[in-house]
């Protein structure tokens, strides 16, 4: 005799939202293409943007540039980190000075940060770990 076969649900399980800022597009693309087989991507391209999409909905990671127009993405950073502060933050920079890097992992308690030009794979990585301490945080 055989068993009843478990249901078959046309929903796709639910993926980990993301949020992506910067301000130059080719990079978002990029970086939409390496992270949404993976995660939920959404993105904005300023940090007044990104303010905006935080308050729609839940993420579990934000990855920002650090330098953009009209609004510097580490700013961006510690004002997250004080109205979410499960939510982990990745920031992406080409300024390589130590203090800097120093006082922004810091200020933002930032998960980690990426150096620019930035590894897909490493960036795939460390989205994966940042989603798995928000988890444990969070939870």
């Amino acid at each position: 005799m055989s068993s009843p076969e478990e249901p078959v649900s046309d929903t796709p399980e639910p993926r980990d939202a993301i949020l992506l800022v910067d301000d130059e597009a080719s990079l978002l693309d990029v970086f939409v293409a390496a992270l949404s087989p993976h995660f939920d991507c959404v993105t904005a391209n300023s940090s007044r943007g990104a303010e905006f999409e935080l308050r729609k909905r839940d993420f579990k990671v934000v990855i920002c540039d650090h330098l953009m127009p009209g609004g510097n993405g580490m700013s961006f950073l510690v004002r997250a980190r004080e109205e979410f502060p499960y939510m982990q933050r990745i920031l992406v920079t080409g300024y390589m000075k130590p203090e800097m890097l120093l006082r922004s992992v810091n200020e933002a308690a930032l998960f980690r940060y990426l150096l620019k030009p930035v590894s897909l794979v490493e960036l795939v990585r460390v989205t994966r770990e940042a989603i798995q301490l928000h988890d444990q945080s969070a939870g």
